[in-house]
């Protein structure tokens, strides 16, 4: 009896030291350690995101020590009692700024939930190197317009005493890239809204330097006032129900011709503004026009920018939008030259401005033709002024044959007018850049 007692606790203690060494030897792997950003120039308001893995045992710990000579702090110090597979932690480094600017060490520590090294658990250590940057870019406006109207353009050249990640003028949300040229200064065509007015208008030019640093500086720009004419656009039912039949196929099912009108005029002109704010980042960082800028030869113009129409049905006012370019008409299936020198960036059908095409001439400045009947371009191709890009025609939203000429700078629809106008392009423009 003594005997079965015996053996029976040899193998309850061997057996327990095989469990025990089972747990303690099983997950000899520590977690997996990624870091973004984990190279180059950073700033103290960096943004870092730390992810460690384990897929045996769980993530239960994470830490960052931050070293720079014989200075340390710890920017982030994490446990937990569960066990997830993953963990992702941000953090920044605000108190690096006291070190001041150099090269900085980040060693990361993680450590799973397993029973390794005694229930302490597998710790991965890993280091980063990084150059810490706390300056911001000097930014310094070499030529600075007079003035811009309500739904103009204007243009600033400027430098930048460092390289940068991103630089331009911001107005509000909006963003206009400024783009480097070959002598090293900067380049940028922005807007006034024409939705904005003169107390709400207030333009900045920003850069953000590779460390994430950024400076913005607002720009002494005299706003001057446009007003633009209200119009009344009347629909009868001919117009409805011969029009709409054009777009069932964005807009199928059952319902009546004005039902689909005001789908077409709202959610479809909403999906086309933002087709186009895409298209206005496929540009050249050069300036690819020169000289005068071509309109429709011989047409006359039937509506204005900006005009605000009210679509009345039956009397009653049931939608308003904002007309954002020219209608220019002259006789049916007109060729359509290229108002300036430039590139191709779409050529194609595009809702309710039906054939469509838009040339780039560098630096944001796009043009827009559309409602046309035939597209003799293709995406792609270099024009010169004067090519003919296709017919004037009645497809998309037009009532009649007629050219949509449209101006567009980052996306943003602006005033052709001025882009017609030679001494506007003289005085405001080529002038200020040759200084």
């Amino acid at each position: 009896m003594k005997k079965f007692l015996l053996s029976t606790a040899l193998l309850a203690i061997v057996g327990g030291l095989v469990v025990l060494g089972f747990l303690l030897f099983r997950d000899q792997q520590g977690p997996q350690i990624s870091l973004t950003p984990a190279e180059g120039r950073i700033s103290p308001r960096t943004v870092f995101k730390l992810t460690a893995k384990d897929t045996n045992s769980g993530v239960k710990a994470l830490s960052v020590r931050v070293k720079k000579n014989s200075r340390e702090f710890i920017a982030l110090d994490q446990q937990w009692a569960d066990k997830l597979v993953s963990r992702t932690e941000e953090f920044s480094l605000e108190k690096a700024e006291e070190m001041g600017e150099g090269t900085v060490e980040l060693i990361v520590k993680a450590t799973d939930s397993s029973f390794a090294a005694f229930g302490k658990g597998n710790t991965s250590t890993r280091s980063f190197t990084l150059r810490l940057d706390s300056q911001p870019p000097r930014i310094s406006v070499t030529t600075l317009p007079p003035y811009v109207r309500r739904g103009g353009s204007a243009c600033i050249a400027y430098t930048v005493n460092e390289d940068v990640r991103q630089t331009g003028v911001t107005v509000n949300d909006l963003f206009f890239p400024g783009y480097r040229q070959a002598d090293g200064s900067y380049l940028c065509f922005f807007a006034f809204p024409f939705y904005e007015d003169t107390n709400t208008y207030a333009p900045r030019v920003t850069a953000e330097d590779e460390a994430g640093n950024v400076t913005s500086i607002s720009l002494a720009v005299k706003p001057l006032h446009v007003a633009f004419r209200e119009d009344t656009i009347r629909l009868p039912d001919s117009f409805l129900d011969n029009k709409m039949q054009d777009f069932t196929d964005e807009f199928p099912g059952q319902m009546s011709s004005l039902e689909r009108f005001l789908k077409v005029n709202r959610d479809l002109r909403k999906a086309n503004r933002a087709a186009l704010l895409s298209i206005g980042r496929k540009t050249s960082p050069a300036m690819l026009w020169s000289g005068r800028f071509l309109n429709l030869p011989n047409a006359s113009n039937r509506a204005g920018f900006a005009d605000h129409r009210a679509y009345i049905y039956n009397g009653q006012q049931v939608d308003d939008q904002y007309h954002l370019g020219l209608d220019m008409a002259s006789i049916a299936r007109a060729p359509i030259p290229a108002a300036n020198n430039g590139t191709v960036v779409f050529a194609d059908d595009m809702g309710i401005y039906g054939l469509c095409v838009v040339v780039d001439h560098g630096l944001g400045l796009q043009t827009l033709y559309a409602h046309l009947s035939e597209i003799h371009v293709k995406d792609g191709d270099t024009v010169q002024r004067g090519d003919i890009l296709g017919l004037t025609g009645t497809t998309g939203m037009a009532g009649g044959d007629h050219l949509h000429f449209g101006v567009i700078l980052s996306g943003l629809p602006v005033q052709p007018l001025e882009w017609l106008d030679p001494r506007w392009i003289k005085h405001n423009i080529t002038d200020r850049l040759e200084r």
